[in-house]
């Protein structure tokens, strides 16, 4: 089975997010990049499949080389081979183009992505790569199941579960529960010392122009001061509710 794994480089959750002067792009200087959390559930799952089923998983990032870190940890963590695309990943339609027209060429068995980046929480990717394979696609999938070349997925719906079947090839978005959080495995020495002679190659953009760009960023305006009402004064919480917060 080849399965491939789309990663996206990401700032670490606890990073304190700021802007570039002219409000741009984001400025970087001080940013922890790590593997984006929804990929690390499909790259787990991706992993224990192989090991059940045979076969290869390849890890793929659209960007730049200062990416490369986070490829090779995902390498270390027991990808075979990896490759990034060497283009700014500009907008979901376009790293989804790149992803599928090297995706064709190579004839994946499976690929999973996150459901979404934590930087962008876009939720788009898999759908749209799916449209371009020409597939059917799962999300957010939080169980998956291959027996031959039939898929078992389970999906959260409004109030409960759905459990889907499909023929592969598949596109899953996947999230928490497609592996529990203790499953999530980290590099060890060996994986590090391994990770370092595994292949990366790294690929040229196909020709497709991007569709979006972005005109500016700014952060959310300061919380307004907090005012602590006694318990007892109802009377001065519904005017403060009505007159100033203005939400009755």
């Amino acid at each position: 089975m080849k399965i491939l794994v789309c990663i996206s480089s990401v700032p670490d959750t606890t990073t304190k997010i700021k802007f570039t002067a002219d409000g741009k792009s984001l400025d970087n200087n001080g940013v922890q990049f790590v593997i984006n959390p929804n990929d690390e559930f499909g790259l787990t799952k991706a992993l224990q499949l192989k090991e059940a089923n045979g076969g290869s998983v390849t890890v793929l990032n659209v960007g730049g080389a200062d990416t490369e870190p986070v490829i090779r940890k995902a390498l270390a963590i027991g990808a075979d081979s990896a490759v990034r695309i060497n283009a700014t990943p500009t907008d979901s339609l376009f790293v989804a183009k790149q992803i599928s027209e090297y995706a064709k060429s190579e004839s994946f068995d499976l690929i999973l992505c996150g459901k979404e980046s934590i930087d962008y929480n876009g939720n788009q990717v898999h759908g749209m790569l799916a449209s371009l394979l020409s597939c059917s696609a799962v999300n957010p999938c939080t169980g998956l199941t291959i027996e031959g070349d039939k898929a078992t997925a389970e999906r959260l719906i409004d109030g409960g579960k759905e459990i889907l079947e499909s023929s592969l090839p598949l596109v899953i978005g996947g999230q928490k529960g497609l592996v529990h959080e203790d499953e999530l495995r980290i590099p060890n020495m060996r994986g590090i010392m391994q990770a370092r002679t595994k292949p990366l190659n790294v690929v040229e953009p196909s020709n497709n122009d991007a569709s979006l760009s972005d005109v500016s960023y700014e952060l959310p305006a300061d919380k307004a001061d907090c005012k602590l009402v006694d318990a007892d004064n109802v009377a001065e919480l519904v005017s403060l509710l009505h007159n100033e917060a203005k939400v009755i």
